[in-house]
């Protein structure tokens, strides 16, 4: 009965809301919204009046709206007015604080990763610092949400922070908050010899013009001879910002996308307004499945007009256009108006929201029911499913040891007693786990402490019982299954030394961003990159790079 009327609750609050959408819609729907709204406000009206308890009205309309907007796809959204600093952050990268990652573990916050020259950074908050009081106050209890609001503020404004900072004690800190902006580019250099690498995360007001002071340095570097731009992990962001970053490649007036809503006004073409940076050095773009959106027209869009090899994996399929509209009270409404397609004709959102499962639930579009559509010299690229790369990359699959490593904090604090014992380390470049590192590693680890699925124990158990099910289990069997259980017992040192690699590039991330911050981080994690392998394979291939944008050695320049 509770849930029932609940579910009348939502019920009615979605029809309020409705409300003034009537104008926009024809006049038989205005009929039969108007004539079920006067049904559902008198029934909200009883309710309201006659209810045992007193209804909380702004939690059930916000619970109503969200109902409503998941029926429709996930990036509707609505935002209220108290939520719209973090909206404008994502758009932006800027707001007012003190500049560093917080985390919550353990019941408690922690400092994870003061940026590289932020108030955090030069007050001296260090990584693994534990969060005691904020301005005299103690944060115990607190989610990690409140901390931060805590400690962002008006610029200029000082917030005291006291810490409970590892093998020291309790630290009082005085920090001036300031204007942050965090980048969208935090490293860009020569890798490899002569590849100029730019790593873009985001696609925020300030990230085209990163990109562009990035590609201008890099052009002057007479060691450039091809350019990287890694999009993995980027999940998109501001549309016009990823046009421009394509404008940087190719002719000026060339088409990026077009854009069709359903309303006129949403119905557009896109096209380049600048002279490209660099027209003619050969382009690789990264993508993983964590590319999406603004990554996805940038890869999409240079793939299809044959100027850049894409590298890695599937992006992950969004081809939706969102805009902000205005709502009363200050909220705003984060909708879809609108899906884009790249310059072949091709529109790449994987799962079509208006056409759901019995249950409600939505499926990617199989590659069976895809169309082919065709690259400006003819090659076939595929729509429906986000983009293909042209070269894919296998990684290396994450085993539960290192994944227990990583979800328990073991090489996090591992890496903060090594800052704690050793001021400085040397460049980034030069730095390795060597064996003495790794040994104290091992010996910080309490094994009574350290929880890890043992695959091998656990699947050799199963399939014992299997067999005794199946009627298999004899003595020469169960003599078969003791020698297996003697050989595959789990041994935390001997696990140790077998996964060391790729422990090892954990250990190093985490150490390195305690002293050289995100852009050490990117550094070292391109010295074990398997997609960056593969860019250097592929130009190794003498004429690859071409036969890959151009198989048939023609220009067929696709008919629009």
């Amino acid at each position: 009965m509770k849930n029932r009327l609940k579910s009348t609750i939502v019920i009615v609050l979605l029809c309020l809301c409705a409300a003034s959408f009537v104008n926009s819609s024809t006049p038989k729907k205005d009929t039969e919204i108007i004539r079920n709204l006067d049904i559902f406000n008198s029934l909200y009206k009883e309710l309201n009046t006659f209810y045992v308890d007193t209804l909380d009205a702004k939690k059930n309309i916000e619970t109503a709206i969200r109902a409503m907007l998941n029926d429709v796809d996930p990036y509707t959204e609505y935002v209220p007015e108290e939520n719209q600093d973090d909206y404008r952050t994502m758009s932006t990268g800027e707001y007012g604080g003190i500049g560093s990652g917080i985390i919550y573990r353990d019941s408690a916050t922690y400092f994870s990763e003061p940026y590289e020259g932020s108030p955090a950074a030069k007050a001296g908050i260090r990584i693994g610092d534990k969060i005691v009081k904020i301005d005299g106050d103690s944060v115990a209890g607190l989610s990690n949400s409140k901390v931060s609001e805590l400690l962002r503020g008006q610029q200029n404004t000082v917030v005291k922070v006291q810490v409970e900072r590892p093998y020291v004690g309790l630290v009082d800190v005085e920090i001036t908050r300031k204007k942050i902006k965090v980048p969208t580019v935090p490293y860009y250099g020569v890798q490899r010899g002569n590849l100029g690498y730019i790593s873009l995360t985001a696609f925020q007001q300030r990230s085209a013009q990163e990109v562009k002071e990035a590609l201008v340095a890099l052009k002057k570097n007479p060691d450039v001879k091809a350019i990287v731009l890694d999009l993995r992990g980027n999940g998109g962001g501001l549309l016009e910002c990823a046009v421009q970053i394509v404008g940087m490649f190719v002719p000026k007036g060339t088409e990026v996308l077009s854009q069709k809503g359903r309303v006129k006004q949403n119905t557009k073409v896109y096209k380049t307004t600048q002279e490209p940076i660099v027209p003619d050095l050969p382009l690789v773009v990264l993508m993983d499945g964590s590319s999406a959106s603004s990554s996805e027209i940038v890869a999409g869009a240079l793939q299809d007009l044959d100027r850049a090899v894409i590298v890695g994996n599937r992006s992950y399929g969004k081809g939706l256009v969102q805009t902000s509209r205005p709502l009363p009270y200050g909220g705003l409404l984060h909708v879809t108006i609108a899906k884009y397609y790249i310059p072949s004709g091709r529109l790449i959102q994987a799962i079509d929201y208006s056409h759901r499962n019995p249950d409600g639930t939505v499926a990617r579009i199989p590659d069976s029911l895809t169309n082919v559509f065709h690259t400006a010299n003819g090659r076939e690229v595929r729509d429906g499913g986000g983009i293909t790369p042209d070269i894919k990359v296998e990684y290396s699959k994450v085993n539960r040891l290192s994944y227990n490593i990583v979800q328990d904090f073991w090489a996090f604090d591992f890496a903060t007693k090594y800052a704690h014992e050793n001021d400085t380390i040397v460049p980034v470049e030069d730095f390795v786990i060597s064996d003495s590192i790794y040994n104290s590693f091992k010996k910080f680890i309490d094994p009574s402490k350290l929880h890890y699925d043992k695959v091998c124990e656990d699947g050799l158990k199963q399939l014992r019982e299997v067999a005794e099910v199946e009627g298999y289990m004899n003595d020469s069997t169960k003599a078969v299954f003791n020698r297996l259980d003697g050989l595959l017992k789990h041994d935390l040192n001997h696990d140790l030394d077998t996964h060391r690699e790729i422990i090892s590039q954990i250990m190093a991330i985490e150490i390195v961003k305690r002293y050289y911050f995100q852009r050490g981080v990117c550094i070292q994690e391109l010295k074990n990159d398997p997609a960056m392998d593969a860019v250097v394979k592929l130009f190794s291939q003498e004429g690859e790079y071409e036969r890959i944008l151009n198989p048939d050695g023609v220009n067929k320049h696709r008919k629009k």
